[in-house]
């Protein structure tokens, strides 16, 4: 079984310096619904205007993993990142940036150029609770993600991926023009599709840029007709 969430369909939120929308409810867009999917709590798609920021604020128990578009995002925590003694912080395109919030963590993060910065901010739920805060940032670059679904977030962090303290995963892919691909999924589990740019076809579904797919009982994805397409597959308990 498919469900799609059309993008005008997500909660939204401008706040001036940030333009947000919010598949799921998040901070003062609350839908019974739309509570998750699994144990997928959040995928905001923030736009951050040049010179601004989330100040410091704190997190607990969830795997908080952010994925930039275009720009760059200063990131700083009380476990030393972003400073001269710890990782540096900064994370770009094709950058995955994977935070675990454990027992509870204090953290920033700005936009210092001076262009816009486009980022997906996902939270997923932790399959332990106040396990040790932790951080994690790698580099996939076009080529590992064209054409292809590229396994970028996974519990073990097999083939290069981030390792999240969750039973799930996600693969980021880019495809335009007659670039295909397939992936055989578990019926037991549940998937989600989010098309973060361009055009797509999921399982025969037309997507937009912000469009979804929630997937039940599937056994298999299929991805053509791209035009500059850029999507998250996830990989969820259900």
């Amino acid at each position: 079984m498919m469900e799609l969430i059309k993008s005008c369909d997500r909660g939204h939120a401008d706040h001036g310096w940030l333009n947000s929308f919010h598949s799921f409810s998040f901070a003062d867009y609350v839908d019974a619904k739309r509570m998750g999917f699994g144990n997928l709590r959040v995928i905001n798609e923030d736009r951050i205007a040049p010179g601004t920021g989330f100040g410091s604020h704190g997190h607990k128990d969830m795997e908080i993993v952010s994925y930039v578009l275009d720009g760059e995002l200063a990131h700083k925590d009380s476990m030393g990142n972003g400073t001269a003694a710890g990782a540096a912080g900064v994370i770009r395109p094709g950058d995955v940036q994977r935070m675990s919030a454990g027992r509870g963590v204090v953290h920033s993060e700005f936009n210092n150029a001076p262009q816009q910065t486009h980022f997906l901010q996902i939270w997923i739920l932790p399959d332990k609770k106040n396990i040790e805060p932790g951080y994690e940032q790698k580099q996939f670059s076009e080529a590992d993600k064209r054409g292809r679904l590229r396994l970028v977030a996974a519990p073990d962090g097999r083939d290069g991926a981030v390792t999240i303290h969750a039973d799930a995963s996600i693969r980021a892919g880019l495809f335009d023009g007659a670039e295909t691909a397939e992936l055989v999924l578990d019926p037991q589990r549940l998937s989600y599709v989010h098309l973060a740019r361009g055009e797509l076809t999921v399982n025969g579904q037309a997507l937009k840029a912000g469009d979804a797919l929630q997937l039940r009982g599937e056994t298999q994805l299929r991805i053509a007709a791209g035009k500059q397409a850029e999507v998250l597959v996830f990989d969820l308990a259900a």
